[in-house]
């Protein structure tokens, strides 16, 4: 039997009513967010972005916006071009839900901008307060989300599958690389790809593959031989990415749902605030760099009630979020 989920992703084009002109909301698909919902995905998002290890898609998943989202980047395309040579402005603007997606952006960029020294600071100095609110917040997504779906026998097979892909890429080591234009374009397109899926960290691929502390620099420091370099392999990445897992959600949405849950699940590995170091090393700045470590016991009592009342936090807010989206009319998170 098909796995069969409440959980909305996309429109169809089947679904669509006769009356819906091409280029308008109903035509693409849009939903209608407010404003202010939508920048605070951004800001959610870009916050999320940051830490190593927990994943931007996640935050858009559990707001109720992941499915807009993907159809507003697959709006990218040659028919965006041709709108664009004709000078159907409107139309080209409903292609990628600009509407939806510009607000988004710009309290990522602002997040990003924002957040990359506390949240940079955070990790280094207070990783486990840090990792205990995330691993609350994925948990309670997942629970919630978990909650709204109809498991059968695929979404079982598709969630397990989900979690071991994600242990697999979570567990890896990481490796030297160059910091030449051609690799922080790769790197990009790698880690972007990584973004957009719920439970896996884009910047925790950074670290996989050495880039990580290298382009926060270049962030901290607006340096565009960095930054271009990096932002023009996430823009091909990122494009090219969407394009197959819509296409994906479209035809198999319960088991990529699944699948999308088992990945945030597997991410919980890499988020367990309370790990110990079983290699390392130095880079050239003379920061620390773990290699390889394992889950660990809480130290202490008090650094277990730290860590559980900050997980309660993380918890509490999405419960909250849940809360909220019943108020702006988004049914339920996941979408």
């Amino acid at each position: 039997m098909a796995l069969q989920c409440p959980i909305s992703a996309c429109a169809m084009a089947d679904d669509l009513p006769d009356s819906a002109a091409p280029g308008t909301p109903e035509a693409t698909g849009a939903r209608r967010f407010s404003l202010p919902y939508v920048v605070a995905c951004g800001l959610a998002m870009g916050t999320a972005d940051v830490v190593p290890g927990v994943s931007g898609g996640s935050m858009a998943f559990i707001m109720g916006i992941y499915g807009e989202l993907l159809e507003a980047i697959a709006g990218f395309d040659l028919g965006l071009l041709a709108l664009l040579r004709r000078g159907e402005w409107r139309a080209a603007a409903a292609r990628i839900h600009l509407g939806f997606l510009l607000p988004l952006v710009v309290g990522l960029g602002v997040s990003v901008l924002v957040m990359v020294r506390p949240i940079t600071w955070l990790y280094a100095d207070h990783p486990d307060a840090l990792f205990a609110f995330f691993f609350g917040l994925i948990l309670g997504a997942i629970l919630l989300i978990a909650r709204h779906a109809h498991w059968g026998w695929q979404g079982l097979v598709a969630m397990a599958l989900g979690v071991l892909l994600a242990l697999l890429l979570v567990t890896q080591v990481p490796v030297t690389m160059p910091h030449d234009p051609f690799t922080l374009f790769w790197s990009g397109a790698v880690a972007i790809m990584a973004m957009i899926l719920p439970g896996i960290s884009g910047s925790f691929l950074l670290l996989v593959l050495g880039q990580y502390q290298f382009v926060m620099e270049g962030v901290k420091a607006l340096d565009l031989p960095v930054l271009v370099p990096f932002a023009a392999g996430c823009a091909v990445g990122l494009i090219s990415f969407v394009r197959l897992l819509r296409w994906l959600l479209h035809r198999f949405h319960g088991q990529v749902v699944a699948l999308l849950v088992g990945f945030m699940a597997g991410s919980l590995w890499k988020i367990w605030p309370f790990r110990t170091v079983l290699e390392s090393t130095r880079n050239a700045k003379g920061k620390l760099v773990v290699l390889r470590d394992a889950l660990a016991a809480p130290p202490d009592a008090g650094s277990l009630v730290v860590a559980v009342v900050l997980a309660a936090v993380g918890i509490a807010l999405v419960v909250a979020i849940e809360q909220l989206q019943h108020r702006v009319g988004i049914e339920e998170m996941g979408g």
